[in-house]
Parts: C-alpha cells; structure tokens; sequence
C-alpha cells in the first residue's frame, strides 16, 4: 500500500500538502504504512484513506463564530486497524492510545452521536450540540471486534462501521457476519466502502476505457455494495466512504442513482450543516501522527458555548521531558530524552528537531543515556513538537523518529513569581506614611 505522504502528493497539490502535513511530515520523515486487508486475502484493498493533521479555519481560530444559522460542528473521526502488541503505523493504532482519546472525548465534554443522528441533523430534522463526534471505521479489520469495540461499548459511544462487500467474511483478519451483527446490536451502524476498494489508478484505468465502462464498473462497486449490505445486515445504507477520499463527479451521479445520500472524504475539517453531501469532511487518525487527533477535538466558540482546545494524547517508548502532552510553565525548558534501554545506540547518529528551530544541538550525556537540549529562545507558540532519531550500531538505516508534543502554559508563565500580596503591600506603604504610635503598639 502506498505510505500516506505519498498518496497526499498524488491527490493534493504541493503548495496545499505542505499546508495540510503535520510538523513531523514537514521534518521529511515518513512513516511506514500498515498493510492492507489484502495481505491477508486475495482481495486487493484501494489506498488507505488517510488524513493529515490539519488546522481548519474551526480549529485555529479562538474567537466567537460570528453564524447567525446553525452553529453545531461535527468532527467526524475516521479510524482502520487497531493493535495491543503490533507496531503503530499510518492505519493501525495501538489500542491502549485508542482508549486514551476515548477517555479525552469523554473528559472534554464532547457528544459522541450515531450516524443515524447525523443524518437527521444534516436533514434539518434535528438539532446536536455545538461540538459533537461521529466515530467511523473503515474496512472491516477484525481488531475493530477484538480490540476498539470493548472500549467503544465501555464509554457507551456509537460507532459507524464502512464496510466493503469483499471482505466481509473474508477470513484472516476481516470481520465476520457475526461480528458485525453483535455490533449493531451495541451502538453499531454500517455504511458501504465501495466492492473491492479501489486503488485511484484501477478507478482511472476503468475511466479509460470509456463512459459506459466506467459506468458499469461504478455501479458495481456502488452499488453492488449497497445491496449487498442492506441484504447482510438488514438496514438501508445511504452512507458512503470513497475509498482513499478519491472521487470523481461521476461518482455523485451514480451516488444519487443507486441511493446513498452523504459520501465521506479523508479532507479533514469541520462539517457543517449546509455543507455539500457528496464531500463530507473527516479527520483521519493515524497512528503516527497524534496531532490529528488534537486537531480533531478543537472546537471554535459559538454564541451557545465556549471554544475549546483539542486533546494532545501521545505516548514515547522512552522517558521524555517536558512530557508527551504535558504542560509547562518554562518559556525555555530542557527537552530530554532517556534512552538508557536502548540496545546498541550509535551515539554519533542521535539528531534532534525542534518546532520552530529545526535541528537543535542537543548533546548525550553517556553517563545518563540522556540527549538533551536547553531551549536559547522563549517559546511562544501554545505546543512544542520534538523530533528524535538515531540508529542502531552495524545497522545502516535510521530508526523511526520518537515525536512528541508539550504545551506550554503561557498564562501561568506570565504570572508574577515575587510580587507581594496587595494587603501587604498597602500595609507596608502606609507604615512609612504614618508611623504608629510606641504606646499604642505596645497596648496591642
């Protein structure tokens, strides 16, 4: 399967990709990407439908939204695969780092809805809280049953599950009938994610060979979808994921043809009511790039509530400083890094990044195992993203880069750290004012 970056090249232009990639991506380091369902099956599944971290206007802008119409934003999540012992990757996510984020959710007071709200929201039909989620799933990955599904039953959080027809069943890591059956019955709703999940060049190959044919092979993987899930799991099933966010104008006539209603993308951003159906927005959470997540639960303020910021969830395989996601008060803290456990470390090869400084001159410490760096320039950005890397003695290749974010509280660093309390203050100016009185000082 193609790594995310290299997918946002092929789809976006450069100068609207450098705009989208989180910090990490603009360093030039690409992570690897999960294997696809076909991996394990014989069916080929499309380009991982991915998203990058990405500030849309509704997330990067503190002030009051000025809409005099519907004010409710809806963060549409969009997760794959889900591991408690594999690597992360673009698609998977370790499973403990799935059941933080649904921990944040909770915490920030966030409304989790079901798709069916959604759509009665979109409809006019029904009103939502300023700031809600709507949870997807992709593809049909076993670990969906295994591993999220316990965690999204515990916070009693509805889920929506975008399933293509060729690998339901499918054997390996796919889910079965049964499974998705159980899930229904416990906050599930199902959508159609195309037939065999296309790649972008098998979808332009079909349009080279003609109107007609492209037709044909769009009807079959739309619609035969459709028909086959309503007739699997019992539901009408208007919802629709392109496979890899790629669409063409085409896809919308065969969209309103056999029935869907509103069509996912992976183009992160905020949906708002009046926004178009065949382009509905979702935020894409990989599993190496937590800043997405952040993005995802940041809210503007309405007129009805407050804005709010999104939650950092991170975690390193080693012990960091300022901590993944903490807070801290110093403008120009020591960033660290323990790599004590380590096995065979090549000192000479340890680099660091800095947001907003680049390659830092950190130093290593072989007595602690510790790379480190004072900050030489007061932070002032609200989150700090650190970058670092290394190889393995007698290997060739860099590792892949530890990341992180810290946040800085810019309010408690401004605060006076000496200043007297007022009471005393005034005590002490009117002392020198009026002095008291050897006789009544001494009768108190």
């Amino acid at each position: 399967m193609l790594p995310y970056v290299a997918l946002m090249k092929r789809l976006f232009p450069t100068a609207l990709l450098l705009a989208l990639l989180p910090f990490s991506a603009l360093l030039g380091q690409d992570s690897a990407s999960s294997p696809g369902p076909a991996e394990t099956q014989a069916e080929t599944p499309a380009t991982p439908s991915s998203a990058p971290a990405t500030a849309s206007p509704e997330t990067s802008d503190p002030a009051v939204s000025d809409e005099t119409e519907d004010a409710t934003r809806i963060s549409v999540l969009g997760y794959h695969e889900f591991s408690a012992t594999e690597k992360a990757t673009e698609m998977r996510i370790p499973t403990a780092k799935f059941r933080l984020q649904m921990q944040a959710i909770k915490d920030l007071g966030l409304n989790v809805i079901t798709l069916e709200d959604f759509i009665a929201w979109k409809q006019g039909k029904k009103t939502l809280p300023d700031r809600s989620i709507l949870i997807t799933i992709d593809d049909g990955w076993k670990s969906v049953y295994t591993d999220a599904y316990p965690i999204l039953k515990e916070f009693e959080f509805p889920f929506t599950l975008f399933l293509y027809k060729n690998y339901v069943d499918g054997g390996g890591k796919a889910l079965t009938s049964k499974m998705i059956t159980e899930m229904q019955k416990h906050g599930a709703s199902v959508g159609s994610h195309s037939t065999s999940h296309p790649y972008p060049s098998t979808v332009r190959k079909a349009q080279r060979k003609g109107p007609e044919e492209y037709q044909k092979f769009l009807n079959a993987e739309m619609g035969d979808s459709k028909k086959f899930l309503e007739a699997k799991f019992g539901s009408p099933i208007i919802t629709y994921a392109y496979p890899g966010g790629f669409h063409t104008p085409e896809m919308f006539d065969t969209a309103e043809m056999v029935g869907y209603k509103h069509l996912f993308t992976v183009k992160p951003g905020k949906v708002k009511q009046d926004t178009n159906n065949m382009e509905i927005p979702r935020y894409i959470i990989l599993g190496t790039h937590d800043s997405i997540f952040e993005y995802a639960t940041s809210f503007r303020a309405t007129g009805n509530s407050l804005g709010s910021a999104g939650a950092i969830i991170q975690t390193t395989p080693h012990p960091v400083t300022p901590a993944p996601g903490g807070s801290t008060e110093d403008r120009l803290p020591l960033i660290s890094a323990d790599l004590s456990r380590v096995e065979g470390l090549d000192p000479e090869s340890l680099v660091m990044r800095v947001s907003g400084f680049g390659l830092v001159p950190a130093k290593f410490d072989p007595a602690t195992k510790k790379f480190s760096w004072k900050v030489n320039r007061r932070l002032r950005k609200p989150t700090c993203d650190v970058s670092v890397q290394w190889k393995l003695q007698e290997k060739p290749d860099m590792e892949m880069p530890m990341r992180w974010t810290f946040v800085i509280n810019r309010e408690a660093a401004y605060q006076p750290k000496t200043a007297p309390s007022l009471p005393q203050a005034i005590q002490e100016k009117s002392n020198e004012i009026i002095p008291q009185d050897p006789e009544n000082k001494s009768s108190n």
